[in-house]
């Protein structure tokens, strides 16, 4: 199968979809942290219409479409026209000529503008000890099933992971690459994204 992870630059879903292997490429604006040969470093859509693919697996930026941003629109003069520019980014995604498309993003502005994810996952489902609700838009794909549940601590009769402090905020402090560390896919949703959209 030809697969193409848009918006990557860790190569984390591209390469678990080479270990099984499919011939998988990633395309981001920003270089490859790998050092791979086998990533574009391209607009995702010139890349998409270049050449015929099996599979789309897109993360667009989630910066100006993320719920957890989007109070700053009503504070900062642009950054409604920013959102408006990334939901076309999206659709223009979901609208690409691939037959099987899956849009990855977290919880925000896609679900209210465009339609709601057809399914949300959790790191915690898939063997990491986190918390980070995503959904997954998908065209022609089954809905990725859990692999394997890691438990919470509870606090208060709430529970959390180890990515949350006690009231669940996200433990990353501010930082020049915060939102880069908080952009990658965790390894148990990309191996399951390899393993069973290999099945088709």
């Amino acid at each position: 199968m030809k697969v193409l992870v848009a918006c990557e630059y860790s190569g984390t879903v591209r390469d678990a979809f080479r270990l099984r292997g499919h011939d998988a490429w990633s395309v981001d604006l920003l270089p490859d942290e790998t050092g791979s040969e086998r990533h574009y470093q391209a607009d995702a859509l010139d890349v998409i219409r270049a050449e015929p693919w099996d599979l789309l697996i897109a993360h667009p930026p989630c910066t100006y479409l993320c719920a957890s941003g989007l109070h700053w629109n009503r504070r900062r003069p642009g950054r409604e026209a920013e959102t408006e520019k990334a939901l076309r980014f999206v659709l223009d995604l979901m609208g690409a000529d691939v037959p099987r498309i899956a849009i990855e993003n977290p919880v925000g502005r896609i679900g209210t503008a465009i339609r709601p994810a057809d399914q949300y996952v959790q790191p915690h489902e898939f063997g990491h000890d986190a918390s980070k609700r995503t959904g997954l838009w998908l065209q022609n794909l089954p809905k990725l099933q859990p692999t394997r549940y890691v438990a919470p601590r509870m606090v208060n009769g709430r529970p959390r992971w180890a990515n949350q402090t006690d009231s669940g905020q996200n433990r990353l402090g501010p930082s020049a690459d915060r939102w880069k560390q908080r952009s990658n896919t965790y390894q148990g949703i990309a191996c399951a994204m390899a393993e069973q959209w290999s099945k088709l």
